[in-house]
């Protein structure tokens, strides 16, 4: 318990990766050095299902800038845990230990958190992985921030299949406004993306108790993406309890199925 409470962000989420079994590796992207975390299966399907964590903690306090932005509740790493496909744990720049490493700054976690320099480099990293175990189809899962990512990396991979955003912040001016931050000058807005192709399915889950995201933000995000899935889960919060359900997602999404209770936004 003494050493738990030492450790930093980082080592903390690396023991749980490890707990789970899983291979830390690292990738390099356009001018950043990524931390990755992979389930042993890379290249075994054409499948591949790229998990993309929260913002973790970008402030501490809300006025002191954190020296580790790593999350502190990996809630997309429990679900990777999850899934028996070949998955793939991908951090963001300046994350899990890379912070001091050049070209990092503070911005990239904070107000330029989901910017084209972001976007550009997971973008890269994860070509990379495609290409060096020949994955041809690609799943985007998105916690949190991580939903974000996910709507802006889509846009780059035409091997896009589908798209899974959990309690997804897909409004980040909406988002500022309802919590009083400052502007994510330099990031994009998922919002305003183009409408993505309609053979990219589209899961999108809510959660009713959810208050930093609520599902109403969620939901109006989506106003201009076509045939998706909007799926409200009434008891559920930020960060609980989307294992619970998580088995039956990757199932239906494997089948293509319609999730009862999906609607359009």
């Amino acid at each position: 318990m003494l050493l738990a409470a030492c450790s930093s962000p980082s080592q903390r989420f690396d023991q749980t990766a490890l707990e789970y079994g899983f291979n830390k590796i690292e990738i390099e992207g356009s001018g950043f050095t990524h931390t990755a975390f992979e389930n042993g299966r890379l290249g075994t399907a054409q499948t591949l299902h790229v998990y993309l964590g929260g913002d973790g903690t970008p402030w501490i306090g809300g006025f002191i800038i954190a020296s580790d932005p790593t999350p502190r509740k990996p809630v997309a790493l429990k679900l990777m845990a999850m899934d028996g496909f070949p998955s793939l744990f991908l951090g963001r720049p300046c994350y899990h230990g890379q912070a001091k490493r050049q070209p990092c700054n503070s911005d990239y976690w904070t107000s330029e958190r989901y910017s084209k320099d972001v976007i550009d480099t997971m973008a890269e990293a994860l070509s990379k992985v495609m290409s060096d175990y020949g994955h041809t189809d690609l799943r985007l899962i998105g916690f949190s921030g991580g939903g974000s990512l996910a709507m802006l990396l889509a846009q780059r991979f035409p091997e896009t299949r589908a798209i899974v955003t959990v309690a997804g912040n897909l409004d980040i001016e909406s988002w500022v406004d309802l919590h009083g931050y400052d502007p994510l000058d330099g990031s994009l807005n998922p919002k305003s993306i183009p409408a993505l192709p309609a053979a990219i399915r589209q899961y999108h889950l809510a959660g009713g108790k959810d208050k930093n995201i609520p599902a109403a933000l969620i939901r109006d995000a989506l106003i201009n993406q076509p045939d998706i899935q909007f799926v409200l889960f009434e008891d559920f919060t930020h960060g609980c309890c989307w294992e619970e359900i998580w088995n039956a997602l990757l199932a239906c999404i494997e089948q293509q199925c319609k999730w009862a209770g999906a609607r359009q936004p």
